[in-house]
């Protein structure tokens, strides 16, 4: 969670503790998970049905970011009565050749058209293409990938910028979220790019993948809390199927370690 916010819930938790009079570990836990609870955010990433939903999808390098928007496709997919046409995927990660075939091999796992260019096209253009293609489909939603490095931070910001104008201006009445997948077991880095990408875009919701993993992704109380940015899923697994709606209860009882929230 980093030492600041962990002191910070520390001091509560004395505070209260005393107020309270609480006794046993099982009144400290209680109180702590009602701390760390009001620290987060839920996001219900729901569909709108009358309209184009449109999910500009970012992140770093190496966060699972390309399979989590598999991941996303498929939850998506699933929960419509529809066929696979209702999904787009946008290889916006035009950086990196091995990105575009990446992701163009879980659409043809999935079934899903996958809407790429060569190798350094302009990645606007790439998005561009999804939402006139969505459109003329009758789609209804556009999973757009996005580069995860530039050459600096600045950089990033513009062309995440220049992205997000395009998919206003283009798709002006859609319904549009813009989602950061970050690590569960990078810890603070995760918190820095979190800062960059709602400076860049203004995030709606991050995504914590590889939840799985030994590390408990404690990183969402501070983003929470700091940032005021909500969870919208985890990440509990290598399937297609394996994304589930955040929910702060069952987090913060695995956080902790205990069944008490």
């Amino acid at each position: 969670m980093g030492s600041a916010v962990t002191m910070e819930a520390v001091d509560e938790l004395r505070s209260r503790a005393r107020s309270k009079r609480l006794e046993g570990r099982e009144e400290f836990l209680s109180a702590l998970g009602e701390i760390l609870s009001n620290y987060l955010q839920e996001y219900r990433l729901e569909l709108d049905p009358e309209r184009l939903n449109v999910f500009l999808v970012l992140g770093v390098n190496g966060v699972g970011k390309t399979t989590t928007i598999a991941k996303l496709a498929q939850y998506y997919r699933s929960d419509s009565t529809s066929d696979s046409e209702d999904v787009v995927l946008a290889a916006g990660d035009t950086f990196r050749a091995a990105a575009i075939d990446q992701l163009s091999l879980h659409g043809e796992r999935l079934g899903i058209r996958t809407i790429k260019q060569a190798p350094g096209a302009d990645p606007g253009a790439v998005i561009f293409d999804a939402l006139e293609s969505a459109r003329s489909r009758g789609s209804r939603l556009v999973l757009a990938d996005t580069a995860g490095r530039m050459h600096s931070k600045q950089n990033l910001v513009n062309e995440l910028s220049k992205i997000d104008k395009i998919i206003r201006n283009r798709a002006a009445d859609a319904a549009y979220k813009r989602i950061l997948v970050i690590d569960a077991t990078t810890g603070q880095n995760a918190l820095r790019q979190a800062e960059i990408f709602h400076e860049a875009v203004g995030l709606d919701a991050v995504v914590l993948a590889k939840y799985d993993s030994t590390a408990k992704g404690g990183i969402l109380v501070p983003i929470g809390k700091d940032l005021g940015i909500p969870c919208a899923f985890l990440g509990r697994g290598e399937t297609y199927d394996s994304l589930v709606p955040f929910d702060t209860k069952t987090y913060v009882a695995e956080l902790l370690g205990s069944d008490v929230t």
